[in-house]
């Protein structure tokens, strides 16, 4: 019988560079995928950047393409960014893309393919980072590096072990704390990791109908609680991360179902802190999402534009924190409660 999809299944083709054939990553993705089309090319770019793609039509039919990462290997976090606290904050980008397909990501604006590159030279972006630790501007503070604000390693890790390989990284180098960010239910993937106080797993949380309706592919409210349940008991960092609370017609009761499962099913005593965040995009993303999802009544509320970043109104985003201090303040200190811009 034909298969009701007219799309190949994800990672059919593996684009490998030339440049980075031989590595260990390359190594075992080619062994993970025995029956994908190798296809070694010059430059990533030709294929991730080529023009009159379609990000959505792409998502139905994923292709792998591993690259050599060229500098600059790490960037200062940006105020979009929310750094729980740290000034020494950077982010860095092991991977491009992801595997979930959020109807509020600014991927989807930021590239124009939807394939996955995975930059298999980590050596080179490690020594990147001791580099950066050497120059720190706040010494009295390590450095926090966000490895997965472009993409969801967690939830590529059964595929390639490369949130595990920058947790053995982080350990090796002490004034080095990682922020790892997740919508996955994965956490069997690194549970046999011993907890780190270096490392902070931080899970995003949304109402059962923001999943359903906008965080597609991503694993249920049910299976993110699980995971953190269990990462809480072996000892982990985890922060809990709101972001972003969406504004819509009654988002203030979905929320609220939200948050009272979150304090009934998790000791809040043992939880790191707490971010929240509002819809915020690069006015330029926002655009090229706009234009491309003329249906997506996401992208056609009214919005305010300051300094290059569309998001919601003050009155609106101050309701939402205050929902978030409501229902929190009792449980945690308010220098535990990080609020975005």
């Amino acid at each position: 019988m034909q298969s009701e999809s007219k799309f190949l299944p994800d990672f059919s083709h593996i684009y490998i560079e030339s440049k980075a054939q031989g590595f260990n990553l390359t190594k075992k993705c080619i062994r993970n995928f025995p029956k994908a089309k190798i296809i070694e090319i010059s430059d990533y770019k030709s294929i991730f950047n080529r023009p009159r793609q379609d990000f959505q039509t792409q998502k139905q039919s994923m292709k792998l393409i591993l690259a050599i990462k060229k500098p600059p290997y790490i960037y200062k976090g940006t105020d979009i960014l929310q750094d729980g606290g740290y000034k020494n904050f950077y982010y860095n980008t092991p991977m491009l893309n992801c595997l979930y397909n959020c109807s509020y990501c600014f991927l989807q604006g930021m590239y124009s393919s939807a394939n996955i590159v995975v930059f298999v030279n980590e050596i080179d972006m490690q020594d990147a980072v001791k580099n950066e630790i050497v120059k720190r501007v706040h010494k009295e503070q390590p450095l926090m590096l966000s490895i997965s604000y472009n993409t969801d390693l967690m939830a590529f890790e059964n595929i390639l072990p490369i949130t595990k390989n920058w947790i053995q990284f982080a350990k090796l180098n002490l004034d080095l704390n990682l922020e790892i960010r997740t919508k996955s239910g994965l956490y069997h993937s690194i549970k046999d990791i011993e907890s780190s106080d270096q490392i902070v797993l931080a899970w995003t949380l949304s109402p059962d109908k923001v999943v359903r309706k906008y965080e597609l592919n991503t694993p249920p409210l049910s299976k993110r609680i699980s995971a953190i349940k269990l990462a809480l008991k072996d000892g982990w960092k985890v922060r809990l991360c709101f972001d972003p609370i969406l504004y819509y017609n009654n988002w203030e009761n979905d929320y609220l179902e939200l948050f009272n499962k979150v304090k009934s099913s998790l000791n809040l005593n043992q939880v790191l802190d707490i971010t929240v965040g509002t819809f915020r995009m690069s006015n330029d993303y926002f655009n090229r999402i706009r234009k491309s999802k003329p249906n997506s009544g996401l992208f056609y509320q009214n919005y305010k534009n300051e300094n290059g970043i569309v998001s919601i109104d003050s009155k609106k985003k101050n309701s939402i924190f205050k929902l978030v201090s409501d229902n929190f303040s009792n449980y945690l200190p308010q220098n535990k409660i990080h609020y975005s811009i």
